[in-house]
């Protein structure tokens, strides 16, 4: 099914420069001048210290979201505990890494509403599984399933030992609402469509059809994308819960590793 595009990038054309500077001043105005100044500045010492600096900085706003923040303490999926808690993108190893804290509640807070009890979720390109197993608290109960994707052994394993470290997602791993799955994100899991929420932590040129397939109605799907070391859009997709129809918008700009194969991803160590 063909997306409507309720706002076009202005990527390619004669006018590219002045275009983009146009879609970036947009994107910065969208957000409120608090939320553009401390972007970069939620910083903590320990993980309520770092949900706190997000809340009091509006980038964190729901009770939801704040409440499964909490709930995962970011120190046992960063490789380094003592600068887990900087709002900055760390390494976790194989080209990878975990986003920045203020990211991460961006991305939650886009998708919120269709993070509830009983929901299933995807999370594409899971890591450290950090952002999997706050959604997996966020959607836990009434039959809820968060699923981390990853297509790295390494860090597939990573992922499930850094929840099993930390107990609250241990129990989330036990009760089976939190799984970890090894795959090519571009394809999905097809086995537990379709999905309410479909997150992506890598950008891809174009949003795989897999993904646009497996969202559910009333679903939303957030993507990072764009061009490798280029410029990058977070796009946030939906489908209609009566029609069924998609409908695109674009967030704000970002900067992502890349969505691509096992090898590709390798070779850029």
């Amino acid at each position: 099914m063909p997306l409507v595009r309720l706002r076009a990038l202005p990527f390619r054309s004669s006018l590219l420069r002045s275009a983009q500077s146009r879609w970036w001043k947009q994107t910065l105005n969208s957000l409120s001048p608090g939320r553009r100044a401390m972007s970069w500045k939620s910083h903590g010492t320990d993980n309520a210290s770092l949900v706190q600096a997000l809340r009091d900085n509006e980038i964190v706003t729901s009770e939801s979201v704040e409440s499964a923040m909490r709930l995962v303490d970011r120190g046992y999926y960063a490789r380094d505990r003592q600068t887990a808690y900087v709002d900055a993108p760390q390494a976790i190893g194989s080209a990878a890494t975990i986003s920045a804290p203020h990211m991460h509640a961006y991305c939650l807070e886009l998708m919120r509403d269709s993070l509830k009890p009983g929901n299933r979720v995807l999370d594409v390109g899971s890591g450290s599984g950090y952002l999997t197993a706050v959604m997996a608290h966020m959607v836990r109960g009434e039959g809820g399933l968060a699923v981390g994707l990853e297509h790295i052994p390494s860090l597939h394993r990573a992922g499930e030992e850094n929840c099993r470290r930390d107990p609250g997602a241990r129990t989330l791993l036990d009760s089976g609402e939190l799984v970890f799955v090894l795959g090519d994100g571009r394809r999905g899991h097809l086995e537990s469509s379709p999905y309410d929420c479909i997150h992506v932590g890598a950008a891809a040129t174009s949003i795989p059809s897999n993904l646009l397939e497996q969202l559910a109605r009333g679903g939303r799907l957030v993507c990072p994308v764009g061009k490798e070391g280029g410029s990058q859009r977070l796009v946030c997709v939906d489908r209609d819960r009566d029609s069924g129809k998609l409908s695109e918008r674009i967030v704000m700009g970002v900067q992502y590793v890349p969505l691509c194969s096992k090898e590709h991803q390798l070779g850029r160590r």
